[in-house]
């Protein structure tokens, strides 16, 4: 029992890290692709928490982000998150098919409100207006 218990702190340690390592990357980088990426999931969890307390937002919409957030927290993976480059690319696939969902149902204006980052970056993901 205990080895799992310690097998589960790693893991959750491993992730968090990770998480650090975006986040850091995020501020750190030159403005440019590298940058965006990096900031992707730190700023789409910020969008799903907001998107979560807008009350514009339909509930088939909400329960979309909240799920696609459940996955980017949860450490089961289908890729695992310690690999270099690809570890993220799971929960980057499942967040940006959650957002063009919610970009369906909910207006552009809440959803670039939401969004904290590079709004040319939510736009490119969601696709031309009324697609």
């Amino acid at each position: 029992m205990w080895d799992w218990l310690v097998g589960l702190a790693v893991a959750a340690a491993c992730v968090i890290a990770s998480w650090a390592v975006l986040v850091l990357l995020a501020r750190r980088l030159p403005p440019g692709l590298l940058r965006d990426l990096a900031a992707f999931v730190p700023d789409c969890l910020t969008a799903v928490r907001r998107l979560r307390a807008d009350p514009r937002v339909p509930r088939p919409a909400r329960v979309a982000v909240v799920l696609a957030a459940l996955w980017l927290a949860s450490p089961i993976d289908l890729i695992p998150e310690f690999l270099p480059v690809i570890g993220p690319l799971d929960d980057i696939v499942v967040i940006a098919l959650a957002l063009r969902y919610a970009g369906r149902q909910v207006p552009r204006e809440v959803l670039l409100a939401a969004w904290p980052g590079e709004p040319r970056l939510l736009l490119r993901l969601l696709g031309p207006a009324g697609a």
